[in-house]
């Protein structure tokens, strides 16, 4: 499972679902299922030793021993320090290798696009950001084009080659949302024709993938966070407009369209009577026009490092509403799947998601639960960048790694 082996018809596969794998067709097909299912068990649990690989998947030893060393040899595993202590010869675990492969993903958002690189363990080896009053796709292909070669020369050549793909996380039907975002509608329309992918290729070989950025902030948190707490749980990430995401039995659930959670078109009755949708009433676009209207410069949330602490009175206002409606949406959403936690995050400091989620918290106490089991609410882990980082899980896991494990994944 070499990086420059993987079959073209599976590197265009524009999903982030587990790719087409034949159990038990041939042996190559089976053995591509196996190797993809000991790197996900490994990434999902830690450094193991093959006995306990054998194990937790139920292959005999000697296929984990085969498939640990074609592994090793092709880069993507390491040796840890020998387990000793035990009756016979020292077990030796095997993780993941940091430099094993790079991925690429990229946030394309209202007001700022980010550009992050990271290893194979998921850490951030780079990040770039650019800002700008709305996205065009001229502008954005420029910036992934330059922050690709940036990525490269400074990885070194030999490490450049092990880059598995790019992740491309942007809002569905963008050109739809001119008026809130403030962009001309002839302009932001260039987004309707636009094959990003073709765009891309003009510069990089590389396979695109492409989805929701709020389903690829929701692929995050599973993958980096509570994913390894939570079997089912509902996913609310508040940018600059709320998204959300769905995990059902250990797994980013997707939809037939790449629309599952949809949260944002929520439909919420105000108490003027006024139907709106979720989207306009727990979105940052709210707070920007709130601190407009004080006459303070909306773009300084975008700014990085982030310092929220100048328009306290604003912001109270702003998590307080908020929260009113998040709470009555997290309710609704475990009316249709008994999710047993809903997991909250958004492009905002730690110190100001912990103070929603409390807020959160306490609004749902006093609506009517009957007939449902309350949900957890949990404060998401992985932050602002959770758009950025779920988009570079796309290349890993559509070409190395299974979306789900299961049971497999919590065995002890």
């Amino acid at each position: 499972m070499k990086l420059d082996d993987r079959s073209q018809d599976e590197s265009q596969d524009q999903s982030t679902g587990d790719p087409q794998v034949f159990r038990g067709s041939n042996q190559s097909g089976l053995r591509d299922y196996n190797e993809r299912l000991v790197l996900s068990m490994i990434q999902r649990s830690g450094a193991m030793p093959g006995v306990e690989i054998a194990r937790r998947a139920g292959l005999s030893p000697q296929t984990v021993s085969v498939i640990l060393r074609s592994l090793e040899s092709d880069g993507l595993l390491e040796r840890g320090a020998p387990q000793r202590g035990r009756v016979g010869k020292p077990s030796i675990p095997m993780g993941l290798n940091p430099e094993g492969l790079y991925s690429v993903g990229m946030k394309i958002g209202r007001r700022s696009a980010d550009l992050v690189l990271t290893d194979f363990l998921g850490n951030t080896r780079q990040l770039l950001q650019t800002t700008y009053r709305y996205p065009m796709p001229d502008a954005i292909v420029g910036f992934l084009k330059s922050g690709l070669a940036s990525f490269r020369e400074a990885l070194g050549e030999k490490a450049a080659d092990r880059i598995s793909g790019i992740g491309i996380a942007m809002p569905f039907e963008i050109w739809n949302w001119s008026e809130t975002i403030g962009a001309p509608p002839n302009d932001i329309a260039a987004w309707r024709d636009l094959d990003f992918a073709a765009e891309i290729a003009q510069f990089t070989n590389l396979p695109v993938f492409i989805e929701n950025d709020a389903t690829a902030a929701c692929r995050a948190e599973h993958v980096y966070g509570l994913g390894r707490t939570y079997r089912d749980f509902a996913y609310f990430f508040v940018g600059s407009f709320i998204g959300g995401g769905v995990v059902l039995n250990h797994a980013v659930f997707e939809g037939a369209r790449g629309n599952a959670g949809a949260f944002g078109s929520l439909p919420i009755r105000l108490s003027t009577g006024e139907d709106k949708q979720l989207i306009d009433v727990a979105s940052l676009y709210r707070l920007e026009a709130d601190l407009a209207r004080k006459g303070i410069e909306p773009a300084r949330i975008w700014a990085s490092p982030q310092d929220w602490h100048d328009f306290p009175e604003v912001l109270e206002n702003w998590i307080d509403y908020t929260a009113r409606h998040l709470a009555r949406a997290a309710l609704t959403v475990c009316a249709v799947i008994d999710f047993e936690a809903v997991v909250i995050d958004g492009a905002f400091p730690a110190e100001v998601r912990t103070r929603l989620i409390n807020r959160v918290r306490e609004n749902i106490v006093d609506l009517d639960q009957r007939g449902l089991f309350p949900p957890v609410i949990a404060e998401g882990t992985v932050g602002r960048n959770a758009r950025a980082m779920g988009a570079a899980c796309s290349p890993v896991f559509s070409q190395f790694l299974l979306n789900t494990l299961g049971g497999l994944s919590q065995s002890s």
